[in-house]
């Protein structure tokens, strides 16, 4: 048995409470819906600038009614110190997911995005040191390596951010790290590289690409790719990141805590193939799209390739990815056609 797997048949067996931050978000919500059927006690924190209630309902139709009863939401701001200390209040793991993602969206505001990442995230380590929480896991980021050209990308080697977004991410690591050292608060950062899955957010002009692309063929609309097609990423399945932060915050192995750490596959997908394969499952759907991508500029502010080292996590931790891209996309495929419509 896996490391993972040995957990998910520990954990129900003493159930825990958990603060899941940013809990009607993407991946909060799925955090939750793990927990939740893992028969533990959740607290959710979110304001609902990104997120949404339609996630949590539908969290609320994936458990049994008495898991839903150990779930308790707090609407607040990780910028208001006082709905941080409300929520830390007697919890055992803290997941820290809220934020202000998307390169794009920091560019256009750089404030907004500095004082939820960065003010938002300090609020979250003094009320979490404050609550006395066993640990502390919190969302980086693969934007983290900025400029660095070395593939695949080790934790240790970092080049200049190329965006505010970017430059946010590096700060939590930062302030980890001093809070561990400084008051021996555990802490394990997660840099997160192109996560993917149901309840992931289609809308807006700050999507990420597989929802925002799986939503258009499935309305017939045009695709649009930044660049030549042959831009890289390292996407990874929703579970797999769940996985990456129920190991990290349970982790009793010193070496393994005040740590950051890749999670990913260690693959590389363009864009073009990407295309081809969303347009393949969706065939296999039921849904026949029939159009050409459309290529335009390439945008400010990205990389040109990424691929992660999970050589780190794997070992310290015990990950070990269950989905590459494609099991990943047909897994969730059925859910996009479902919901985007």
């Amino acid at each position: 048995m896996t490391r993972y797997e040995v957990l998910l048949k520990d954990l129900p067996l003493s159930p825990k409470k958990w603060l899941v931050t940013g809990v009607a978000g993407f991946i909060g919500s799925n955090l939750l819906e793990t927990l939740l059927k893992l028969d533990q006690f959740v607290v959710g924190l979110d304001n609902f600038a990104t997120g949404h209630l339609h996630n949590l309902e539908e969290v609320k139709q994936q458990v049994t009614p008495e898991q839903w009863s150990r779930f308790k939401l707090i609407e607040g701001d990780i910028r208001d110190l006082d709905a941080c200390n409300a929520a830390c209040s007697g919890v055992n793991y803290v997941l820290h997911q809220a934020a202000l993602g998307s390169v794009p969206r920091s560019l256009n505001d750089p404030i907004t995005t500095n004082s939820t990442n960065i003010d938002g995230f300090l609020n979250m380590l003094v009320a979490a040191r404050d609550a006395k929480v066993e640990s502390f896991t919190y969302a980086a980021s693969s934007s983290t390596y900025g400029d660095h050209p070395g593939l695949p990308k080790v934790e240790d080697v970092i080049g200049k951010p190329l965006s505010p977004y970017a430059v946010t991410k590096y700060v939590n690591e930062l302030y980890a790290d001093v809070f561990s050292r400084c008051y021996g608060f555990k802490t394990v950062g997660l840099r997160y590289f192109n996560v993917f899955g149901k309840r992931q957010d289609p809308a807006g002009a700050y999507a990420a690409v597989i929802p925002k692309w799986t939503a258009s063929m499935i309305k017939g609309e045009d695709v649009f790719i930044n660049g030549d097609g042959q831009t890289s990423r390292d996407f990874c399945f929703i579970e797999n990141t769940v996985q990456a932060n129920l190991l990290a915050a349970t982790t009793k192995d010193e070496k393994a805590l005040n740590q950051v750490y890749n999670v990913a596959v260690s693959g590389r997908t363009d864009l073009n193939l990407l295309f081809a394969t969303l347009k393949s499952e969706l065939a296999l759907n039921k849904v026949n799209y029939t159009k050409d991508a459309v290529y335009r500029d390439f945008r400010a502010g990205d990389v040109r390739h990424s691929q992660a080292d999970i050589t780190k996590i794997s070992e310290l931790l015990g990950y070990a990815p269950s989905f590459g891209i494609e099991q990943g996309i047909a897994k969730a495929m059925p859910w996009y056609v479902a919901f985007l419509k």
